[in-house]
């Protein structure tokens, strides 16, 4: 029995941790008809069958099983000394694979990037987009960002941006023909728009002065996972919406949205960074690490 190419160990390897064809190829950047062809000609090569595949499942046998755990240590081990070659460079190379909420995306990781790329050209950052709560790790990714209060204990954490806040936002045609509430109670007696999260939950709207702490159950008329959505139809006058002040800011300033019960609204802590202690840090996750917390120090400096 020849000795099977690295290349299919490793995409067996994918389609195991995610028991998916489809979704190891997303990670991949390859087609599932790619990594079917490599698993068909490591078991041709091994003269076993590793998986068990349908139309709607995939599930590993007995020998797959054993040759996944014996190779997913040793090919974590090649990858940290790969990492630990290419952190000799002057410039390292490779793909950062990050999965954060689109908030995080679109207000706090899009305005770092040129200068990020600027610093580090030989890098490849993918960006994945998700609310769920779920083990970046396990899922193929290098770190993940999220709120302090969804952090697990076990993960190293790097304040990756600056204070944010929720505002209520509302248009001026909406206020004149419906008043302009002065308290957040008011908001039980208008059509609000509601976040509905990925766990499938509509949370209270949370609202906090003088150290007084309020939540409120809002009606919503329309309930969506959209920012896009909730801004248009605020902006269109259909309710009062919640959403993160960048969203917000430009209709704002363009005067088709107004910002309410500002002084209920206080800012809260930004997104962190966070990724897993292993011995070695991989090159391009350690570029980005050392430039978010350059970042953070020049701006706590500037504001300081």
């Amino acid at each position: 029995m020849s000795t099977p190419d690295l290349s299919l160990l490793d995409s067996f390897v994918a389609v195991a941790r995610h028991r998916s064809f489809r979704r190891a190829a997303l990670e991949r950047g390859v087609s599932a008809s790619t990594l079917s062809e490599a698993l068909r000609r490591l078991e041709a090569q091994l003269g076993v069958r590793l998986m068990n595949r349908t139309t709607r499942s995939v599930t590993l046998t007995e020998p797959g099983r054993k040759l996944l755990d014996r190779l997913t240590p040793m090919l974590a081990d090649l990858g940290e000394a790969l990492d630990e070659v290419n952190s000799f460079r002057d410039t390292p190379t490779g793909t950062l694979r990050l999965n954060v909420p689109a908030p995080v995306a679109r207000l706090v990781l899009a305005p770092m990037l040129a200068d990020f790329f600027a610093t580090h050209p030989g890098l490849t950052l993918e960006v994945h987009l998700d609310e769920r709560l779920i083990d970046v790790i396990e899922a193929g990714f290098d770190a993940g960002a999220r709120y302090g209060e969804s952090l697990a204990q076990d993960m190293i954490a790097v304040p990756l941006g600056p204070a944010q806040r929720y505002g209520i936002y509302a248009s001026p045609g909406y206020l004149a023909r419906n008043g302009t509430p002065s308290v957040p109670e008011d908001l039980l007696h208008h059509r609000c728009i509601c976040h509905r999260f990925a766990s499938g939950a509509v949370l209270p709207w949370e609202f906090e002065k003088d150290g007084r702490v309020l939540r409120i159950q809002p009606r919503g008329q329309l309930i969506t996972n959209s920012a896009d959505l909730t801004i248009d139809a605020a902006r269109d006058g259909v309710a009062i919406a919640m959403t993160f002040q960048g969203f917000a800011k430009p209709a704002v300033e363009r005067g088709e949205l107004v910002s309410l019960l500002e002084e209920w609204c206080p800012p809260f802590e930004g997104p962190f960074l966070y990724y897993t202690g292993r011995r070695h840090m991989p090159a391009p996750l350690r570029a980005f690490v050392d430039f978010v917390r350059t970042r953070h120090a020049r701006a706590a400096s500037t504001r300081g």
